[in-house]
């Protein structure tokens, strides 16, 4: 299972990654764009934590990074802006998304236990 999630992950982020590099015509929208960064980095938080539950803070980081990297990757492109509004919210949707993962690992054994 956790290969599929690994799988999952990387696409996302190759995914991230196309829609906030690419020239702004080629971006899909299906909502107001703070609703689609923060469910799209929610759900690569989510992948995160499931992908790699032994590294639970280096993957943590990484999510972080990641979207200040491509965030800042726009402002190399001409229909593009960098804004640290719109990292923050997904850096903290990519956190909240590991927490949450994280969260219901964490309760995972005890409840077939209990």
């Amino acid at each position: 299972m956790r290969t599929l999630f690994r799988l999952a992950f990387w696409g996302m982020l190759g995914l991230l990654a196309f829609v906030t590099l690419s020239p702004i015509g080629l971006r899909p929208e299906v909502g107001p764009a703070n609703v689609e960064r923060a469910l799209a980095y929610a759900a690569f938080g989510t992948l995160a934590a499931l992908a790699y539950p032994r590294q639970r803070l280096a993957i943590l980081v990484f999510v972080v990074v990641a979207a200040g990297l491509l965030e800042a990757g726009q402002n190399l492109s001409a229909t593009r802006h960098g804004r640290v509004g719109d990292f923050l919210v997904k850096a903290a949707s990519g956190v909240a998304g590991w927490l949450a993962a994280s969260a219901v690992m964490a309760l995972a054994p005890r409840a077939k236990a209990g």
